[in-house]
C-alpha cells in the first residue's frame, strides 16, 4: 500500500532531491522546505520507490498538501 508525505506546514520548496522512480529508504530526505528563512527537511516515512513527485523547487506548499507518494518495494 502506497503511503503520502504530507507538507506540515506553509512553505517554499526550497531544493528538491529525490524524484519519481528513485529508490527511497525511512528516513532519506526528499526534499527542504524554507519558512521563516528556516531549512526544513522532508523525510520519507516509509521505504520504497518514489511513484509520485508533487512539487518542484520555487513552489508553494500549503500545510496537507502531498509531497510525494512512496510506493512499497
Amino acid at each position: 500500500m502506497s503511503e503520502e508525505v504530507l507538507a506540515e506546514m506553509v512553505a517554499n520548496v526550497w531544493k528538491v532531491l529525490l524524484g519519481a522512480g528513485d529508490p527511497v529508504e525511512e528516513g532519506d530526505t526528499i526534499c527542504i522546505l524554507e519558512s521563516m528563512k528556516m531549512e526544513i527537511p522532508v523525510e520519507a516515512t516509509s521505504s520504497g520507490t518514489i511513484g509520485e513527485l508533487g512539487v518542484a523547487e520555487g513552489q508553494v506548499v500549503q500545510e496537507g498538501d502531498v509531497i510525494a507518494v512512496i510506493e512499497p518495494a
